[in-house]
Parts: C-alpha cells; sequence; structure tokens
C-alpha cells in the first residue's frame, strides 16, 4: 500500500538553500534535464493537475520549490542542471543552488534524479551520477516517459544504463519506471517514500 495523498500544498521558493524553509520533515527532491518531465511527474504524484506548474512565482525552474505533502513531509522541485539556452554564469549558479542544497540539507531524504528513457546514457547524466556518488547522496533513479517505448526498448535502454554504471558502480541505485500518461510508476514510487519515512521516524 502507497501513501494516500490527503493534501499537498505550497510552501516557498528559493534562490538557494540559506532561504529554503526552516523544518526536520523529511524532503524528497526532483531533479533532471529540461523535458524530461520533472513537473507532470509531480504532479501526478500529488493528484494535482498544476502543483509544480502554477505554485510557483514565474521561472520557478529556476528556484528549489518546497511542497508540503500530508503536513508531514515535502517534495522538492529544483532547477535542472541541464539547461541549454542560457549564459554560463546563470547555468554556473543554477549548479551550485543544487549542490549546495544536496550537499547540506540535512533534512534531504532522497533524490529522485528523471532520466527520460527514450535516450541512451547521456554525458550530463553521467557526470551528475558520478557526482551523487561521490559525494554520497542518497538518491534512486526514475526513468520517465516509459509510454514512448515497448516494452523491448524500454528493457533495451535501461540495460544501457545498466551496463555503463557497472563499469564504476559496485552496486546501483533503485530503479524505478514512471508514465503519466499511462498513470503508471505512482504507486510504487509513493510506497518507497512511506517506506523511507518509516525508516526515518525509527531513528528518531
Amino acid at each position: 500500500m502507497s501513501i494516500t495523498i490527503k493534501e499537498v500544498r505550497f510552501v516557498k521558493s528559493s534562490p538557494d538553500i540559506t532561504s529554503c524553509p526552516d523544518t526536520d520533515l523529511p524532503e524528497y527532491a526532483f531533479i533532471g534535464r529540461s523535458n524530461v518531465g520533472k513537473s507532470s511527474l509531480i504532479n501526478f504524484l500529488a493528484g494535482q493537475h498544476n502543483l509544480a506548474k502554477t505554485s510557483g512565482q514565474p521561472g520557478k525552474t529556476k528556484l528549489i520549490n518546497h511542497f508540503l505533502v500530508n503536513e508531514s513531509w515535502h517534495i522538492v522541485d529544483l532547477p535542472g542542471y541541464g539547461y541549454a539556452k542560457v549564459a554560463k554564469s546563470e547555468r554556473s549558479r543554477y549548479l551550485q543552488s543544487i549542490y549546495q542544497y544536496l550537499l547540506k540539507r540535512k533534512s534531504l531524504a532522497c533524490l529522485f534524479l528523471l532520466i527520460d528513457s527514450r535516450h541512451k546514457p547521456l554525458v550530463n547524466d553521467l557526470v551528475f551520477l558520478r557526482w551523487l556518488g561521490t559525494n554520497e547522496i542518497p538518491f534512486v533513479i526514475c526513468f520517465t516517459k516509459i509510454d514512448k517505448l515497448s516494452s523491448a526498448q524500454l528493457n533495451k535502454s535501461v540495460n544501457e544504463y545498466r551496463q555503463v554504471l557497472l563499469r564504476e558502480w559496485e552496486f546501483l541505485p533503485r530503479f524505478f519506471y514512471a508514465s503519466v500518461t499511462h498513470h503508471q510508476g505512482r504507486d510504487e514510487i509513493l510506497a518507497f517514500i512511506e517506506e523511507t519515512n518509516n525508516k526515518i521516524l525509527k531513528k528518531k
């Protein structure tokens, strides 16, 4: 059984970690390259159509956005790391805010790294994965847009990632698979979040 989402509300948009909400509630952050389907997935998990698009200020994808779920944990919408149409200085600022959040945010329970299942392993994704591993950031991988592929194509795509990662990683992160269009993956992701929340509560 996965979590029943009773309430989700926008809390705050922050330019960096210093202005993020003061909380000790578990946070589940979502990140990926542009057009990976991050906003759609967040809305899908929350059971709301426009949460990730309308709750923040204009340009929200440049900010760290907090949403409180059931008054007990947060969804955090992070800026993407694959911006191609912004100046290098602005892209550097995005990356610094992401890195500082991931390195220093004590309430971060897990990062969901979103990967477009249609693409072969991309350099930006692999570099970011390596950085997460080096810095021991807790994360899982979620392959998005799986409805765009046949079962055989999806297996091939995932296996390519698996083989690339196994060249450097002894243990692989957990994989999830999501399609907003076909309503797939929500229960599995929410069940994982509930399981993680329970583990955190036992440690307190």
